[in-house]
């Protein structure tokens, strides 16, 4: 399968990336396939915002580039720590160092935990291309893809959505969706991305309805 054909009409940089990344990680919900289908939304958001192709190919191929474990106290340098790699990496590559400078914030700024406000619009694209993975149907998917890999409950037998405890979801899976899932359509940078960002919203949103009624049918989401 020629992957690198996917991310025309930059299959060159694709090459030479592709190799680095494909075994970064062990981790299902950060791998091959999650730069593949950030790769499609950065594509769908390029295609109505603009910005610059070779940027955000390089920018998506390398924003999960250092892997940091869910549970590490470095989780929220891990996109800071990937642009560092990056920078190194198109350095060896001759990249002009402004275009590498483009690379390297944008990396920075596509996690949600490091709290980096993107500036340029390659950083805005790759933020929403990387967030619109983390809700919708994939990111349902995710979530209890990592909760299982760590050992989480479902939800809480006693009080499912929370409303008398505190979030924990480091303990339960539904409770992230109270912590992040559900805030995440609040941060798009884009108009492109705040619309498919609000129809994915919706999809997770009557997931959590649907779960609530089914273990505990006096509950709804809120």
């Amino acid at each position: 399968m020629n992957l690198s054909s996917r991310f025309a009409p930059n299959e060159a940089i694709a090459e030479k990336l592709l190799p680095l990344v494909i075994e970064v990680s062990d981790d299902g919900s950060h791998d091959l396939s999650h730069i593949l289908r950030v790769w499609r939304n950065v594509q769908l958001l390029r295609k109505q915002e603009g910005g610059d192709a070779a940027i955000l190919t390089a920018a998506t191929l390398l924003h999960d580039y250092v892997d940091v474990p869910k549970t590490s106290p470095l989780r929220s340098s891990a996109s800071r720590m990937a642009a560092e790699e990056a920078t190194k990496i198109l350095t060896d590559l001759d990249w002009d160092q402004s275009r590498i400078q483009r690379v390297a914030h944008a990396i920075e700024a596509h996690s949600y935990s490091a709290g980096i406000k993107p500036v340029s619009l390659e950083a805005k694209i790759l933020q929403d291309a990387d967030r619109l993975d983390a809700i919708g149907h994939i990111g349902i998917a995710r979530c209890f893809y990592v909760s299982g890999r760590l050992g989480r409950a479902i939800y809480d037998l006693e009080n499912p959505d929370a409303s008398n405890r505190d979030l924990d979801d480091a303990t339960y899976s539904v409770d992230h969706f109270y912590t992040k899932l559900l805030h995440l359509s609040e941060t798009f940078q884009t108009e492109t991305g705040r619309e498919l960002g609000a129809e994915r919203h919706k999809v997770t949103r009557d997931f959590l309805t649907g779960l609530l009624n089914e273990v505990s049918p006096e509950i709804s989401a809120s």
